[in-house]
């Protein structure tokens, strides 16, 4: 593979926090990007994540290095009048400027589009919200579990029948949203490659969770029927079911038209084929329960290990269901570089999950551990311009204090 990264100059600087818009910084950092995250004083929370129930609790901050790998860290305390200076200077460095602080707060500490496109026009200013920027709703604050999941219609769908909305996993819907952003920056700089305009680019965890949705939310803008909530025991469908084998692991299975007698001979009941009860399509939607059942015997007859086999003979769509603990085990993250060694984080935490874009014949920047609270600061400020005694003044007006990382 070339050594040359994509966004090997590219200047970022990113004023988010939790997950989503630093995660959009991240996949830029992956390409070479030069990252810049700007902490308050007490540190983005997310730093604490891994301490936050019901996220599995660990002694790592392993969430901190997933969404802040490769980052350099400074801290600015917003609230002091000479936090200006380096606000300037660092807008005036960065190609890319994200941000995800909530517009009123953000209008207080001067830090909307108006506020910082003067000092350089040609700036890609990213910005998150959780419900978008207009609409009644626009100030509300948001998490992916509110605005991606339960706002666009997700939560509402993935349950079964007869079942509560439960919470999903979480960061979920923040990690896909991270793609959406970094795709909006890609947009804009390549739109600036052709026209030297910067811009200010957009979406929302609601946005992106109706994409996620699109399908359903599509479905219910053309007035079609929708079957209900899905039921295990009484599928809309049969070949596109949830089922467990004889070790209790669950599986899906999808069988599409042209594979159904290939399954029905691989698992040993060709007689489907030509069972009465499914010989018409009307027939065999009224039959689906007894179907199921029948599938549920079979399929409860063999380990997965079996069904794995035969499924693949047959090239019929099925995955087993994994819980974390098992798919960190499976070697296809590992042969496709999904999971990467973790440079410096100390600890258990000695491989991360990488961005799922790549490029072929160009190389991803090695993993290292996000930063430590502040630990670039000084360093920044010189990349910055601010000499020994400007740096003094700074610290002497609380512009960048010196801080203590959290144990």
């Amino acid at each position: 593979m070339a050594n040359d990264n994509i966004f090997s100059g590219l200047k970022v600087v990113d004023f988010s926090t939790y997950v989503a818009a630093p995660g959009a910084a991240v996949i830029l950092s992956d390409f070479g990007a030069d990252v810049i995250k700007v902490e308050p004083p007490s540190g983005d929370p997310w730093r604490q994540g891994h301490r936050i129930p019901p996220q599995p609790a660990a002694d790592d901050p392993y969430q901190w290095h997933l969404a802040n790998r490769n980052k350099r860290s400074i801290t600015l305390n917003l609230k002091s009048p000479s936090a200006q200076q380096v606000l300037k200077q660092l807008v005036k460095w960065a190609d890319v400027f994200i941000v995800n602080t909530p517009h009123p707060a953000r209008k207080k500490l001067r830090l909307e589009y108006d506020d910082v496109v003067p000092w350089n026009p040609r700036l890609i200013y990213a910005d998150l919200t959780g419900f978008g920027e207009k609409g009644p709703d626009a100030n509300l604050p948001g998490f992916d579990i509110t605005s991606y999941w339960a706002r666009s219609g997700l939560l509402s769908m993935t349950r079964d029948a007869g079942a509560p909305p439960t919470l999903p996993v979480g960061g979920s819907g923040d990690n896909a949203t991270a793609v959406g952003i970094y795709s909006a920056i890609v947009t804009a700089l390549y739109r600036r490659e052709r026209t030297g305009k910067g811009a200010y680019v957009t979406t929302s965890l609601l946005a992106e969770g109706v994409w996620s949705a699109s399908v359903s939310i599509q479905a219910a803008l053309s007035g079609a029927k929708f079957y209900g909530l899905h039921d295990r025991m009484h599928p809309a469908n049969a070949a596109f079911n949830v089922y467990r084998s004889s070790d209790g692991t669950w599986f899906v299975l999808i069988v599409t038209a042209d594979r159904l007698a290939a399954v029905a001979n691989a698992i040993g009941r060709p007689d489907l084929l030509t069972d009465d009860r499914f010989s018409d399509p009307a027939k065999l939607m009224a039959s689906m329960p007894q179907l199921t059942a029948i599938l549920d015997d079979v399929f409860a007859a063999q380990p997965m290990a079996h069904w794995n086999e035969v499924f693949s003979g047959v090239h019929v769509t099925f995955g087993a269901v994994r819980g974390p603990l098992e798919v960190v085990d499976d070697p296809q993250l590992r042969a496709n570089d999904i999971i990467v060694p973790l440079e410096g984080a100390g600890g258990k935490l000695s491989t991360t999950i990488s961005s799922p874009i790549q490029v072929h014949g160009v190389a991803k920047v090695p993993a290292r551990r996000g930063p430590d609270l502040g630990e670039h600061t000084e360093e920044i400020l010189r990349d910055l311009g601010f000499d020994a005694k400007g740096i003094d003044d700074l610290r002497a007006s609380d512009a960048v204090p010196k801080v203590k990382e959290h144990a």
